[in-house]
């Protein structure tokens, strides 16, 4: 499964899919659909000894993300094992540094040189305990965007820091593949998304300006990068793919924006309408993404359009598996949520104790990972400090 996430800058009824077998501690092995309703145990992950933490990413047993050491003096990634209930520090590449995805014994993420100094791109081996600094094109940061199977990609700096490429790094050789641009050597690229052999991003134009960029799609099999073009306007962006279909933002040929899926394997292209203009994302046949405001899910087969949630406040949308959706809602506070696309359902996610939490990625067992609020300290405060935590789900009794 491919692993896509947001990187570090710089209870309702039949819900999931399957069930969460005894690994986890909670609920009973399903390999099928979960009858009835369904709820969900939140369980604090801790910290790594300071007074706040964040999942950003699950795969199985493993969740990763970021937390304050004690006394708060730094920020460090941590992998948390599901089955043993251990957090663990993963150091860093000389000063603060964090988890941004996982699959399998690999976590990525990114990591601060020095106090001063820039970021780059880490793999950590969970078998060896080792944290490899995955380098740069010859500039001096990289920033991690995607994770499947062996492959790495983000984007890199090139020499000089005016320029930068997306990038591929082998898991398997331990080396990185500029992928270039559509603009050629001098243009900017950058990597959002990786499925199997296929990278997908956006690239600067020939003799347009740096801000004009076309969604873009980069075959690892041939070392070809193709322009993905737009629904009529200027520019696209490519931001998710799923098999063979890359989604997107463009302009259209009256100057609006609106997201679009497409085909890599017929050249079909679809417009998703206005309701798909931020964090478009897909799994199979399945869209999401928003307006700014409210989120939308759309089935390629069909051309359903279904609204995620009860439409009050924000809602925006972080990772999609399957049918299962989660996200946040803000209205006006922030919670968390699970929604599963095909039936509608929708169900908040509880904090620890305090009002707020945020979800991140859901795994294929159905397990949310995010954070949530400990209940407040202070008089009149609705939170406490944060808390990285997943919430289990398990039948309804």
């Amino acid at each position: 499964m491919r692993r896509r996430f947001r990187v570090w800058s710089l209870v309702g009824a039949g819900l999931l899919a399957v069930g969460v077998g005894p690994a986890y501690g909670v609920g009973s092995s399903s390999a099928g659909p979960v009858a009835g309703a369904v709820e969900y145990t939140v369980r604090d992950l801790g910290t790594l000894g300071g007074t706040r933490s964040e999942a950003t990413a699950i795969d199985g047993k493993m969740v990763v993300g970021a937390s304050l050491t004690s006394g708060d003096a730094a920020e460090h990634a941590f992998a948390y094992d599901l089955r043993r209930h251990a957090m663990t520090d993963l150091g860093t590449l000389g000063d603060s540094s964090r988890a941004t995805g996982v699959e399998g014994n690999h976590v990525v993420g990114q990591s601060d040189l020095s106090a001063d100094g820039p970021a780059h791109g880490f793999v950590y081996d969970l078998r060896t305990r080792r944290m490899v600094d995955i380098g740069t094109l010859g500039g001096s940061g990289t920033r991690i965007t995607g994770l499947d199977g062996d492959t790495v990609v983000g984007t890199s700096s090139l020499p000089g820091d005016t320029v930068t490429h997306a990038f591929a790094y082998s898991l398997r050789t331990r080396t990185m593949t500029d992928l270039g641009s559509l603009a050629g050597p001098s243009g900017h690229s950058s990597a959002a998304a990786v499925d199997g052999a296929i990278v997908v991003g956006s690239s600067s134009l020939p003799g347009s300006p740096a801000s004009t960029t076309h969604g873009f799609a980069y075959s690892l099999r041939t070392g070809t990068m193709t322009d993905l073009g737009t629904l009529g306007g200027s520019s696209s962006t490519a931001n998710d793919i799923s098999g063979s279909t890359v989604v997107g933002q463009s302009r259209t040929a009256g100057n609006t924006l609106a997201g679009y899926a497409y085909d890599l394997r017929t050249g079909v292209r679809t417009d998703l309408g206005p309701r798909f203009l931020t964090a478009q994302l897909i799994s199979g046949d399945t869209v999401v993404g928003g307006d700014s405001l409210l989120s939308s899910s759309y089935d390629l087969g069909t051309h359903e359009i279904r609204m995620i949630g009860s439409g009050r406040g924000v809602t925006e949308v972080r990772q999609i598996v399957r049918n299962v959706v989660v996200g946040d809602n803000f209205a006006p506070n922030s919670f968390a949520f699970v929604a599963r696309v095909d039936n509608g359902d929708f169900t908040y996610l509880t904090s620890l104790g305090g009002l707020n939490s945020a979800a991140a990625q859901v795994d294929g067992h159905g397990v949310v990972a995010g954070s949530a609020a400990l209940p407040p300290t202070a008089p009149g405060a609705a939170n406490g400090p944060f808390h990285a935590a997943v919430w289990v789900p398990h039948p309804a009794p």
